[in-house]
């Protein structure tokens, strides 16, 4: 069996029943990919929990081997407890037939959580409109967010990666208040917004707009999980 074959038929009802939190890391077009290799180590060192990472195809082009801190994205699985890397193209590894699993509708009913570290601008908009042109925003827009389907409630993490003047302007302002009130507020809500921070931006700028330092992106998610910063012990959900 060919690595697309593997790829086609993961299974989520397979580790339904393995005992780990299952943490779907994904990351879109901004240049604060870069620090996915950090968050994925710092959370493969939990014992109790099950990594898998999807890449946007401009996320992937931040992770080539240029240097120390962008190493080929390939080199994560070396990291424990990473159990998967996905691209747009696994969806279509090859021709589907029926009874063949479909791979957004696996991660979605695999995924305890998800992380979104960096959103994009441009994934940000599709998001709030519904666009799912690709395997992360697939994923996306087939969240259970009632809880109703996979009978467990989840959430989903983003962390808004992007210029100074794309996050200040009105119709980025306009999408995050529908994440954050929309969707993330009250009892029904689905989403948290991990507001980005003001530093100087790789492309120059000096303002906000800066992805959340990934420390702190670690720390919601240990949180969240109710996993131990200290020692990687789980303790209890």
């Amino acid at each position: 069996m060919n690595a697309a074959t593997n790829v086609y038929r993961f299974s989520a009802a397979v580790h339904a029943d393995d005992g780990k939190h299952h943490i779907l890391l994904a990351a879109s077009g901004s240049v604060a990919t870069i620090k996915i290799p950090q968050i994925a180590q710092t959370l493969s060192q939990h014992p109790n929990v099950s990594i898998r990472v999807v890449l946007t195809k401009s996320a992937e082009e931040f992770l080539q081997g240029q240097s120390a801190e962008q190493p080929p994205l390939e080199s994560l699985h070396s990291l424990p407890n990473i159990d998967g890397i996905y691209h747009d193209e696994d969806e279509w590894s090859k021709p589907w037939v029926r009874g063949d699993k479909i791979m957004h509708i696996e991660l979605r009913r695999w995924a305890h959580v998800m992380l979104v570290a960096p959103l994009s601008a441009n994934t940000l908009a599709k998001m709030v409109n519904g666009i799912s042109d690709g395997l992360l925003l697939s994923v996306v827009r087939a969240w259970d967010t009632t809880g109703l389907v996979d009978m467990r409630k989840k959430r989903i993490f983003v962390a808004p990666a992007m210029n100074t003047a794309m996050w200040r302007h009105p119709i980025t302002k306009k999408q995050i208040k529908v994440l954050e009130q929309d969707w993330g507020s009250g009892d029904d809500g689905w989403i948290t917004v991990l507001r980005p921070m003001e530093k100087e931006l790789a492309c120059g700028d000096v303002g906000d707009g800066a992805m959340m330092d990934w420390k702190q992106i670690v720390v919601h998610i240990e949180s969240y999980l109710q996993l131990s910063a200290q020692n990687g012990e789980v303790n209890g959900r």
